[in-house]
Order: C-alpha cells, then sequence, then structure tokens
C-alpha cells in the first residue's frame, strides 16, 4: 500500500509536470472534491461493516473514546511544537498534523484550502507517519501497554497498520484499533477544516 501511495505521487509529478496538458489538470483539481466524497464513502462502509465496534461502544461506554481522544490531542500538540523548528506558519503545521495518518485525503482537503505546496506537505508528512507506524509499532507494544501501539497509526490502525497491530498486540487491541480508526478517520476532515483558517 505504502509502495504504491509512493509511486503514484512520483507518477503524479512526471505527469503533472510532462504528459498532461493545463487542461486535464484543471480538469483533476476541479473533481478532488468528489474524490473526497467517495474517500468518506468508503469509510461510512468501513464502520458499517465492524459489527464488534459497536459491541464494544455498548461495553465499554464513553471509556472507548479515551485512545482517539488521546491521539487527536497528541498530533496537535506534535503540529503546534514543529513551528519551532519549521519556517512553516501554526495554522498549516496543526492542519498537516490533523490529518492524523490518512495521507490520501489530507493532501486533497490540504491542497483546496492552501495549494498544492501545502497538500503536497500533508500528503508527505502523513504519508511518513504511516511508513514510520509500521517500523515502530512492535517495538512500542512489546515495550509499553500493547494499546499505546494504535497511537502511531491514528487513522490508519483501521486498516493499513491494522495487520502490523494485529501481530503485534491482542484480539482486544484490534478491536480498540478498528474503533480508533473509524473516530479518527471521521475527525480528519472535521479537523483541517477547523484548525486551518483558525490562525490566519
Amino acid at each position: 500500500m505504502v509502495v504504491l501511495a509512493i509511486i503514484a505521487l512520483f507518477l503524479g509529478i512526471i505527469c503533472g509536470n510532462l504528459v498532461f496538458p493545463e487542461q486535464i489538470t484543471n480538469y483533476l483539481s476541479g473533481v478532488s472534491d468528489y474524490i473526497l466524497y467517495l474517500l468518506m464513502f468508503c469509510v461510512g462502509i468501513s464502520v458499517g461493516m465492524n459489527k464488534m465496534v459497536f459491541q464494544k461502544i455498548k461495553e465499554y461506554h464513553f471509556k472507548i473514546f479515551i485512545i482517539p481522544i488521546g491521539i487527536i490531542i497528541g498530533s496537535i500538540i506534535g503540529g503546534a511544537c514543529s513551528v519551532l523548528i519549521l519556517d512553516i506558519p501554526l495554522n498549516e503545521c496543526i492542519a498537516v498534523a490533523s490529518g492524523l495518518g490518512w495521507y490520501s485525503l489530507t493532501g486533497i482537503l490540504l491542497s483546496n484550502l492552501g495549494g498544492a505546496t501545502l497538500g503536497t506537505i500533508g500528503f508527505l508528512s502523513n504519508l511518513m507517519r504511516e511508513i514510520i507506524s509500521f517500523m515502530i509499532i512492535p517495538y512500542i507494544a512489546k515495550r509499553f501497554n500493547k494499546f499505546t501501539a494504535i497511537a502511531p497509526a491514528a487513522a490508519t490502525s483501521e486498516d493499513t497498520t491494522l495487520y502490523i497491530i494485529m501481530k503485534s498486540t491482542s484480539e482486544e487491541v484490534v478491536i480498540m484499533a478498528i474503533f480508533n480508526g473509524v473516530i479518527c478517520s471521521a475527525m480528519v476532515p472535521i479537523l483541517i477544516k477547523i484548525f486551518y483558517p483558525m490562525f490566519l
């Protein structure tokens, strides 16, 4: 999945610069909103298919939200702290961090809000979060509480990084990871649209 995303990115750069005429690139930019709606529809399908998520909501009540809330707050704080080392405005840093690892959606949203450069930063930053998650989840699961292994994955804990979480933890953690991924995925467009204009 990650390799395909990187290949698609480089092919897109090549096509945008060398192959496609301006009319086609303008058309593709115009349909990006519809691609976004399709992505959100797919998230809704994944929520509906995971019956265990609803069972855990009934079992744990509010406590099931502690993990996604902690991940969201931690990501936002991390984005805010990155202002200290990057020459990027605070609103953009937090908006990028609000992607929570969902690189495809973040790239589209930030391109629409702040232009292609910010969209590329959002895409690559969240892609790197997913790649790093694959590498550190087994270590975190071994060295710390197994539930903490969900944190690096954020929104991807319901799909791409779920397998590595499954291998490194337990069935209960996997169920919580699916729920966390659903909540984080649903929050990505909301958080980006809240934080991007907030500090302008």
